[in-house]
């Protein structure tokens, strides 16, 4: 299969995709074939997750032979990396509502889903475009990509990995797990800015020749972890699928039922992996995009306008506090009818006035898939506070917004109580203890674990594992530099291990 930018025409072969990341004109790949319609229940019907993933990634990436892409999706979904067999359960919250867990890898967050087996994909990508290069990811983070990259790489032979996070826009203990991350391949780096700040540089950084010149001298080549490579997206698409599977298994939908299903999200990569699984032949129905108070997703899907010019928050959903959205080039291209002219003019649009606009036939393709919602930090807590006291069941910010766009959607829409709905759960709610604290009338500690330790003795739910040692291990990483300077961070720490 080939895969072409969003951009432009160039077609590349998939591990050229899956090592570079980012198309040369700045334009994200996206398959030139789409593999519509290509799966159906008696595909997925009694496989295990693994076996799903083998099932769906075989569509999208036919390069790797059957027995290695099974290799390294059963490397990647093991008992060693996820504390559930199951992977991605699902827990019925409602008769028609259930929340798909997402946090049972080894950060508890859902980047862990495909960072647990994209460094395989890329390792093997590397070995079949023959590159010696040392590679180095280079990656932004609104809290829980950069841990989940971190650990994927850690110690991996032949790559090195570099994360930027915003000083004040992730949770302290998203920032413990980054600051006290193991590896001798790992540096992690605070900068003062946003997380919209460390994605446009490192987007820029990508096609800068010139940078790339200079570290291919020293025997290195840039890559990115983040959702804009494809090898980053693909393996969150076998979630949704697998989703579906469990649903008709356990009889909540037939097999040709439609579901909706809510995702909380800021970049845009999550809820685009349920639209692939939708064009791959899951019969999603409405797919419902919730957003913090930094809305500008909620605003064009309501009406054709995506508007960057406005406040940024810093908000008790840190992974959501986004601006600028990279996976929307993607969504965009394909509103376009899949038009990489259309879709450069938008992005050259968006680069210089901070704005795009769709006309009246795009937007019905929108509005004909999509519906969009948002919810504050106040209306976040009060329904964290009401889920667990008519449910017992804990939610972390970021779900408590997809709940919360879900009820506003289904305000608009009655109908859709009478579809199943998967709401995407994104984290473990102990990644945010102060927001699950003020949420739930229990004591803030003076640290993080004290405040964990009391919503533990409140609600019952255990400590996990991989947060409970972080107490012993010490930091590692606490530089925190002006954004203005990330390029500067990048080659000194090149110059620790280039040739």
């Amino acid at each position: 299969m080939n895969y072409t930018s969003t951009r432009g025409t160039v077609a590349v072969n998939e591990t050229y995709a899956l090592l570079h990341g980012l198309a040369e004109d700045g334009g994200l790949y996206v398959p030139s074939l789409f593999p519509t319609n290509c799966l159906t229940y008696n595909d997925v019907k009694d496989k295990n997750y693994q076996e799903v993933a083998a099932v769906v990634l075989s569509k999208l990436f036919p390069c790797f032979s059957e027995a290695h892409l099974k290799e390294m999706i059963n490397s990647a979904y093991s008992d060693a990396n996820f504390s559930t067999r199951d992977i991605a359960p699902l827990h019925s919250l409602l008769e028609k509502v259930s929340v798909l867990e997402l946090f049972h890898g080894r950060t508890q967050a859902f980047k862990d889903m495909a960072l647990s087996l994209f460094p395989y994909l890329l390792v093997a990508a590397k070995e079949a475009e023959g590159e010696k290069k040392e590679v180095l990811i280079l990656t932004a983070t609104s809290g829980d990509t950069g841990k989940a990259a971190l650990e994927g790489f850690k110690d991996v032979p032949g790559t090195h990995i570099q994360v930027f996070y915003p000083t004040d826009g992730v949770s302290p203990m998203q920032a413990e797990q980054m600051q006290k991350q193991e590896g001798d391949n790992v540096n992690v780096t605070a900068i003062h800015g946003n997380f919209d700040d460390a994605q446009q540089f490192l987007k820029r950084l990508f096609v800068d020749k010139d940078t790339a010149e200079e570290v291919a001298a020293k025997g290195v080549m840039f890559s990115s972890a983040n959702s804009i490579n494809i090898g980053r997206l693909a393996p969150q698409v076998v979630y949704y699928v697998n989703a579906y599977a469990e649903l008709v298994a356990q009889g909540a939908i037939h097999e040709d039922e439609a579901f909706n299903v809510v995702v909380p999200t800021g970049n845009f990569g999550n809820i685009l992996a349920a639209y692939y699984a939708k064009k791959m032949g899951i019969p999603i129905g409405k797919l419902i995009c919730a957003s913090n108070q930094n809305n500008v997703l909620t605003d064009f899907f309501e009406s054709g306008t995506y508007d960057m010019n406005r406040p940024f928050y810093t908000t008790i959903s840190p992974s959501m506090d986004i601006l600028e959205s990279s996976n929307f080039e993607r969504f965009l291209y394909y509103i376009s009818g899949e038009d990489s002219e259309r879709t450069a003019g938008w992005m050259k649009d968006l680069k210089s006035t901070g704005k795009l606009t769709v006309n009246e036939e795009e937007f019905n393709r929108v509005k004909a898939n999509f519906a969009g919602a948002y919810v504050d930090d106040e209306e976040t807590k009060a329904i964290i506070e009401q889920v667990y006291n008519s449910y017992g069941y804990v939610m972390d910010p970021h779900t408590a917004v997809a709940m919360g766009a879900y009820m506003k959607e289904l305000e608009k829409h009655p109908e859709d109580g009478a579809r199943h709905t998967i709401i995407a759960s994104t984290a473990h709610p102990f990644k945010f203890p102060t927001a699950i604290c003020e949420a739930l009338d229990i004591k803030v500690g003076d640290t993080p674990y004290e405040s964990l330790d009391n919503i533990s003795a409140v609600t019952g739910v255990a400590f996990p594992k991989q947060l409970e040692a972080l107490k012993s291990k010490p930091l590692r990483f606490t530089k925190a530099i002006d954004k203005e300077n990330m390029k500067q961070e990048i080659l000194d720490f090149v110059d620790t291990f280039s040739k």
